[in-house]
């Protein structure tokens, strides 16, 4: 691993910390993350598979209230540079990625913590008028997420991939494919909040329509995406064509019951 590539995955980390406590890009979940670290060591397969192994295990995993869940952000970072330096497989990934994400866990916590300073020093220059100062706070407390993840990823970096090699080597068969088979229950799990999700009567025949094509044709999963944008696309301009007749409807309705008003 040269400079360059240690750089860009410290700001790959520091931007997946960061949207862990932003939420608005979703930059830490794993398919993200995964596949930003694959593309920065140039092996973005591997990261996409792993993202994506990943990204079904985690698809429960979101902060609600005061619980705070496993964090997926350094867990993401750490699994696929240990995954690709050290050529290993998903099995070892998910080996790594489960006690990074406890221990994540309550590293957030931790700096959370930390940050309920910045958040009083902050409600002091509000008293003051002091903009630049709650900016500057603001800043602090996000830059503490961000070296949150930056720092374990720092480490990780400058160990060498033998001695990488030889921890994940090390780890007993029986935890790897236990941890393994157990991810594959939790990604249909996954698949089935999913399904879920989509239970909505309108998108129904879309989603038949999905898995018709896909049993009875040889798309590929770029195929499939761009049939999905298609259909996305459709269901918009015809909700919209819908809409606007009904606006219509309304309007004429309106104007002749005014109309038949004034006459009476």
């Amino acid at each position: 691993m040269n400079g360059l590539q240690i750089i860009l995955l410290l700001i790959v980390a520091g931007i997946c910390g960061m949207g862990s406590v932003l939420d608005e890009a979703q930059t830490h979940r794993p398919l993200v993350a995964c596949t930003l670290v694959g593309l920065v060591l140039g092996d973005i397969t591997t990261g996409i598979i792993l993202g994506g192994t990943l990204e079904m295990m985690a698809l429960g995993w979101m902060n609600v209230g005061l619980a705070m869940a496993p964090d997926t952000a350094i867990a993401s970072v750490i699994s696929t540079i240990l995954v690709i330096t050290a050529n290993q497989g998903i099995g070892e990934g998910i080996a790594i990625a489960v006690p990074l994400a406890a221990a994540g866990q309550a590293l957030t916590i931790f700096v959370r913590t930390i940050t309920v300073f910045f958040v009083h020093k902050a409600d002091n220059y509000a008293a003051e008028g002091n903009f630049r100062g709650i900016e500057a706070m603001h800043l602090l407390a996000l830059a503490m997420q961000a070296l949150r993840v930056m720092i374990p990823t720092l480490i990780i970096s400058m160990i060498s991939a033998q001695a990488v090699s030889n921890f994940l080597n090390s780890i007993p068969e029986v935890i790897t494919g236990g941890l393994q088979i157990g991810g594959g229950i939790i990604v249909v799990v996954g698949y089935a909040m999913v399904i879920n999700m989509m239970d909505v009567p309108n998108l129904k025949p879309f989603f038949y329509i999905g898995f018709l094509f896909a049993a009875f044709t040889n798309f590929n999963l770029v195929g499939f995406g761009g049939l999905g944008l298609c259909f996305a696309l459709l269901f918009i301009q015809l909700k919209y064509i819908n809409s606007n007749k009904t606006v219509v409807a309304t309007e004429q309705a309106a104007m002749s019951y005014d109309d038949d008003d004034l006459d009476a």
